[in-house]
């Protein structure tokens, strides 16, 4: 009885296997070690790589010549003007380059400890996240409007997210840019919780 519970449970575990490793495209695991090592460099040994690979896979689906109807270009989708400002947070990201992967990853995960490190300290990991992933998407300054919009001196970050659309952000993109972390953090995450850490 014992072996065959443990064979049902056995064979359960790989008929799953395929369908979750189907998830990630194979574009994504030619630049799985390359991710790693750029995130690990700029976060840490405990870097949320899971969370990075999410968030490209929302970017550009691991097409690194993704170019978007405004003009975002890359495996990271930078607009250009992000692209030129990166070398002032990082000098080694000089000569912007977004359809190189190497330069689109590691700008990626440097940008998003730039807004990271921008975040309230006493909101948890997740939650810092969540807001830099906002940033990200549609702007450090509205999120910081919204904030303040809030009324609140020291307001939560779910509080801050109903905020959206009370400043200078038009509420017709709030669906999207509140979107965008749950997205990357809930529903894609768990596709790359075997390329490391997550949040």
């Amino acid at each position: 009885m014992r072996r065959r519970v443990l064979c049902l449970a056995l064979a359960a575990a790989f008929a799953q296997w395929p369908v979750a490793r189907a998830q990630v495209p194979d574009d994504a695991l030619r630049y799985r070690s390359l991710l790693i090592r750029v995130a690990q460099a700029e976060w840490g040994l405990q870097a949320p790589v899971a969370a990075f690979a999410a968030q490209v896979h929302q970017e550009s689906a691991w097409n690194p010549d993704a170019v978007s109807r405004v003009g975002a270009a890359g495996l990271a989708q930078f607009m250009p003007a992000t692209a030129r400002w990166m070398p002032s947070i990082r000098p080694n990201l000089a000569n912007p380059q977004p359809y190189n992967p190497a330069w689109a990853l590691q700008a990626m995960v440097a940008y998003d400890r730039w807004l990271y490190d921008r975040t309230p300290a006493r909101y948890s990991p997740l939650d810092r996240m969540h807001v830099a992933l906002r940033s990200y998407n549609g702007g450090l300054g509205h999120w910081q409007q919204e904030a303040a919009a809030t009324g609140l001196r020291l307001p939560d970050r779910l509080q801050v997210d109903a905020a959206c659309g009370l400043a200078r952000r038009a509420p017709v993109h709030c669906a999207e840019n509140l979107g965008y972390p749950h997205r990357i953090l809930v529903v894609l995450q768990p596709r790359y919780a075997a390329w490391g850490p997550g949040l």
